[in-house]
């Protein structure tokens, strides 16, 4: 409108022309101004209202405690826990409103609130925050960080609401430039407009803080009538049954209340008083080895009238075990190399637990099999744990002696010698297998000869890889003379079920000459 040659008349109306532009502008911002004083006077009644519903809750909540203590205290405790963190950034806000309201002489007049000048010392200092600036956004992270660490994994709902409305991460603008939280709302905006977010802020806190205890209760009072708090109860005609009995009994569903409080509880004519966790603790001399019966009954008060609910069963006494039976299977010690197996149990004891280093169950109820190849010392202890079917707990534990498999003999022929020599045709001997044995050993070993070395009187010493004279030997055996002794020596064999175990030296055979 300016620009060119433009006559006197021409400039006086564009002059009006701006200066009609500016007194709209500044209307505009008076209305403006006037609309955010509305906005948080609304908001700060809002408030008020959800702080009292609040209170209100808080005082059911307390009254539900005196009712039922062990339903309710840990939900009361959590409840206070959400309005101590509420109040106390509640309150700070606050604090930091008084401040602002400090500058004005008249509160109510809201077109006079348009500096930013509170807020933009109180917060920065030129590119930075000021202390109290860094305060307040430490502030809001706390009360975020609180609340998630309260909630844990649940009410995502809530959860997600507080992460959006108390977020401090930077703001992207108009201009698409990622511009810091606190800069984003409070530099240079009006007072009234910055009292105004603040004021929704604790608008958004006490809101939270009402759906939050809300869903608290309700989710109680939900989880008291959900069937999971019902448990399916075995009730069996009698507590022990014998081998070759059908077992008898009935299922029924329970609900475990831990506030249940009873009036009266008379077990085998006898008033007992011992609650724990809305359950009736017996505790009563089992009596002498035989099945006993538990009868009795509970009463409720209902209204003007008892209700009660007769208490039916029973149990078998038996002598009380005092050790494990643990036994080897095949001898008192068990052995390297080899897998011993064991039976463990405890007498009238159904199911047990046993440990010890190569330990493992063999599949039947019972019976283990025990590896102690790598086990190092000379001794191994077998731990053992059942229960009673009083529910009492024994244990016991056995010490073993460890012992390496004893050292194998040499073979020809599948003979030994017996301490002597073994007597053949040479011919025989040419076709014969070396071999090795455990004479008398509990354990049916299979030993696979890989080597050994052949003597001939008055001939170089041969070593042969296999079980049999190679060539070499039988050339030697050929040129020996009746009578003469040959000798098998440094004898190798290995365990055909455990090739990696070291077996002792394997003792020599001496074979005499027939021919």
């Amino acid at each position: 409108m300016a620009s060119g040659k433009l006559s006197p008349r021409q400039k006086m109306i564009n002059l009006m022309y701006l200066v009609f532009i500016a007194m709209l502008a500044l209307n505009m911002s008076k209305e403006v101004l006037s609309a955010f004083g509305l906005l948080d006077n609304k908001l700060e009644k809002a408030s008020v209202a959800t702080t009292e519903r609040n209170a209100a809750f808080m005082d059911g909540l307390a009254a539900k405690v005196e009712e039922q203590p062990e339903k309710y205290q840990p939900l009361l405790q959590k409840a206070k826990q959400v309005n101590t963190i509420s109040n106390d950034l509640s309150s700070y806000l606050e604090t930091i409103k008084t401040g602002m309201m400090k500058t004005v002489k008249d509160p109510t007049d809201y077109e006079v609130q348009d500096k930013p000048d509170y807020l933009d010392q109180l917060f920065f200092k030129g590119d930075k925050y000021t202390k109290e600036g860094q305060a307040f956004i430490d502030k809001i992270n706390g009360f975020r960080t609180q609340m998630n660490e309260i909630l844990g994994d649940s009410y995502p709902d809530i959860k997600k609401a507080i992460n959006e409305n108390f977020s401090t991460n930077p703001v992207t603008n108009r201009d698409g430039k990622k511009v810091k939280w606190l800069n984003y709302n409070f530099e240079g905006f009006p007072l009234i407009a910055s009292k105004t977010k603040l004021t929704q802020m604790q608008a958004d806190i006490k809101t939270t803080q009402n759906e939050l205890l809300s869903k608290m209760l309700a989710g109680e009072q939900a989880s008291q009538l959900s069937m999971s708090k019902f448990q399916a109860i075995v009730v069996p005609t009698k507590t022990a049954f014998f081998s070759g009995e059908n077992f008898k009994g009935k299922v029924v569903l329970g609900k475990f209340d831990n506030t249940l409080n009873l009036d009266k509880v008379v077990i085998n004519g006898r008033e007992v008083k011992n609650f724990e966790a809305g359950q009736v603790v017996l505790d009563f001399p089992a009596g002498n080895v035989g099945e006993k019966d538990i009868k009795g009954e509970l009463q409720f008060k209902e209204g003007d009238s008892i209700v009660k609910i007769p208490v039916e069963s029973s149990y078998v006494v038996i002598p009380r075990p005092n050790s494990a039976v643990i036994s080897a299977d095949k001898m008192n010690v068990v052995y390297r190399g080899v897998i011993n197996p064991m039976t463990i149990s405890i007498p009238g004891v159904p199911t047990i637990t046993a440990s010890a280093p190569g330990l493992s169950p063999a599949g039947k109820p019972g019976k283990y099999n025990m590896n102690v190849t790598t086990v190092k010392g000379r001794e191994v202890t077998i731990k053992v744990n059942g229960k009673l079917p009083t529910g009492d707990l024994v244990s016991d534990s056995k010490t073993f002696r460890i012992k390496d498999i004893p050292r194998p003999m040499g073979t020809i022929r599948g003979e030994d010698g017996n301490g002597g020599c073994v007597r053949m045709q040479r011919q025989g001997l040419e076709i014969s297998s070396v071999g090795a044995a455990l004479p008398d050993f509990d354990f049916d070993l299979s030993l696979r000869v890989t080597g050994f070395s052949f003597k001939v009187p008055g001939q170089p010493t041969i070593k042969i890889n296999g079980n049999k004279l190679n060539s070499a030997a039988k050339a030697a055996l050929r040129r020996a003379k009746r009578g003469e002794t040959v000798q098998i020596f440094d004898i190798n064999a290995k365990l055909a079920s455990n090739s990696g175990y070291k077996l002792k030296r394997i003792s020599a055979i001496c074979i005499e000459l027939t021919n």
